[in-house]
């Protein structure tokens, strides 16, 4: 890895933990490994994936939708609402794609990991 990607990376890491308050040199040594955000709600990480999958899956029923309305010759809906729509559609279901992807890499590295 080059040392501009390194940079970026540590600059990044940086950016997250000064987000978080989290402040490594003045914790607790026997406290290193926890982190105490203080008020933050907990997020359940399958939930939120959940509803992201749901809203895609929306956005797809809705412009489904748009277009059999079209087709039908609903005058309430133009052309030009159902080309948005699909594209909408389109761009997020290839959003979630990519978030599924870089998960799979991320699972596959963590495997790759010597232990």
């Amino acid at each position: 890895m080059s040392d501009m990607k390194v940079d970026q990376i540590l600059t990044q890491i940086r950016s997250l933990r000064d987000q978080t308050g989290i402040n490594r040199t003045e914790a607790d040594p026997s406290q290193l490994g926890a982190i105490n955000v203080g008020a933050t709600p907990k997020v359940d990480f399958g939930s939120m994936l959940k509803q992201s999958i749901d809203a895609v899956n929306e956005t797809q029923k809705n412009a489904s939708a748009l277009t059999a309305s079209f087709e039908r010759g609903d005058q309430d809906v133009s052309l030009t609402q159902v080309m948005v729509n699909m594209q909408k559609s389109e761009v997020s279901f290839k959003a979630m794609v990519e978030v599924r992807n870089k998960f799979v890499d991320a699972y596959q590295e963590v495997m790759r990991m010597s232990m």
